[in-house]
């Protein structure tokens, strides 16, 4: 029997993805390595094993997109409501530089986006748990984004 070759390009990009089996009925799937196994290689080309960021449909894709489109809605608050939504996301010790950080992303052009994302984010984590971490997200992208005007 013959040792498993392939082309050493065709290599190197399969080992760059991540290859999974179809998912079973409980949703798990098995992992491939079809750079390195012949019958991983085979399903591959057969099309039973798929990257693992060729899962998505294209509805999935479409969802996604206008769900991220809400997150970037204009939306302005009061900055007592805009401390009652920090003091209920963050822990004691970061909620006074998150609130100064998206009291100055609400003034600043480019980090405004991060200021609206913090507030839809966190009126959509009242309904979906989630959402809170992606509010934790947009104070460090406002944060990042004020950082760097700072340096210039």
């Amino acid at each position: 029997m013959s040792k498993f070759r392939l082309p050493r390009k065709e290599k190197k990009k399969l080992k760059k993805q991540f290859w999974l089996y179809a998912r079973d009925e409980k949703g798990s799937s098995r992992m491939a390595f079809p750079a390195k196994r012949q019958e991983d290689y085979d399903a591959m080309k057969q099309g039973l094993v798929k990257s693992f960021f060729d899962w998505r449909t294209p509805e999935e894709k479409e969802k996604k997109k206008q769900e991220f489109k809400t997150l970037s809605n204009e939306v302005y608050v009061p900055d007592q409501e805009l401390k009652n939504f920090v003091n209920k996301i963050f822990a004691k010790n970061y909620r006074i530089s998150s609130y100064d950080i998206l009291l100055e992303a609400k003034n600043h052009p480019v980090a405004r986006n991060a200021y609206f994302n913090f507030i839809n984010a966190y009126q959509k984590h009242l309904h979906d748990d989630s959402f809170g971490n992606i509010c934790c997200l947009a104070v460090d992208r406002a944060k990042e984004i004020l950082k760097s005007r700072k340096r210039f």
